[in-house]
């Protein structure tokens, strides 16, 4: 069975971390290093994020139902808001782990081999999480979007471990001593309320996705400048967009002209349902005509060339 662009990204997502999650435990009891096994674990948190991602974006493909007429997209938002709390309770995970390490101190061996593995962590998180950005754009996919954001911060704490072990290790080999030991939690706390940050990001956008926000203001022009330059509109309202994973709904009122027939007002309309579907990607608008007397008094157009304010 052929994979879908989203679900092939997802797996490849799985695939690195996987490997990675591998890599940093094996080394990390190797050489002792709290920070490496703090960053396996912060793996193994993108490993179950990518899985989500992978189940969810395979959901939100599927077609509408009978149970679903709406289709499958919410998944993905709830996806989003998943992995944003995962990312949370890494960070959060990452301050605790820290601060036991500059309160109770202790050595970590292997700092040559730590450094290598925490550099080709960094090298694969960033070749991944930009081929799921490119993706999730082309494909408007937030839980691959998600899943990118959390193999992005992985760069950012992969590369401050490697930093604080490049910079103990280098210490211990030219000094003899343990004094730059304390670098490694101060950088793994700072990289922790960056990727708080993004969580908290993430957290929004997907609740905005679950309360059915309405689409981007350069959106909402686009559909109103269709809906403005057609010949047969006089006047528009109830104005309602969402979105559900990729796909954009619209609906509208529209009041036409009053003296065209049934034929000719549903012409219009589907006119104005195919250009707005044509203007915006996965796009699915849906507009119910109204004739000038349906208005109240104090809104209908004073003549036929109207047009909406």
């Amino acid at each position: 069975m052929t994979m879908s662009p989203k679900s092939r990204a997802a797996a490849v997502s799985v695939a690195s971390n996987s490997t990675l999650v591998l890599l940093k435990l094996a080394v990390g009891f190797l050489s002792g290093s709290v920070s490496i096994i703090s960053e396996a674990i912060h793996s193994a948190n993108d490993l179950l994020a990518s899985l989500i991602a992978w189940v969810s974006v395979s959901k939100s493909d599927k077609a509408a139902d009978a149970e679903h007429p709406y289709g499958h997209g919410k998944v993905e938002a709830i996806s989003g808001a998943v992995e944003a709390a995962l990312i949370i309770l890494a960070a959060i995970w990452i301050v605790v782990e820290a601060v036991k390490k500059i309160m109770r101190g202790g050595e970590t061996e292997h700092l040559g081999l730590g450094t290598a593995v925490m550099a080709v962590s960094v090298v694969a998180n960033i070749l991944v999480s930009r081929y799921l950005f490119r993706v999730a754009k082309r494909e408007d996919s937030l839980a691959l979007e998600a899943d990118a954001h959390h193999l992005s911060t992985d760069v950012y704490t992969s590369l401050g471990v490697a930093v604080g072990l490049a910079i103990v290790w280098g210490a211990r080999t030219f000094t003899g001593t343990n004094a730059f030991d304390i670098v490694d939690p101060i950088v793994a706390i700072a990289v922790a309320l960056f990727i708080l940050k993004i969580g908290v990001q993430l957290t929004l956008s997907s609740a905005g996705h679950l309360l059915d926000h309405s689409l981007p203001a350069d959106e909402l022009r686009t559909i109103e400048a269709i809906l403005k330059n057609h010949p047969e509109v006089l006047e528009w309202h109830n104005l309602r967009t969402r979105k559900s994973g990729s796909q954009r709904y619209i609906e509208a009122h529209v009041t036409l002209r009053g003296d065209l027939t049934l034929s000719m007002a549903h012409a219009a309309a589907h006119q104005m349902e195919k250009a707005i579907n044509a203007a915006l990607p996965s796009a699915q608008a849906t507009l119910h005509v109204d004739p000038p007397e349906a208005l109240p008094p104090h809104r209908r157009p004073p003549t036929a060339s109207s047009t909406p304010r």
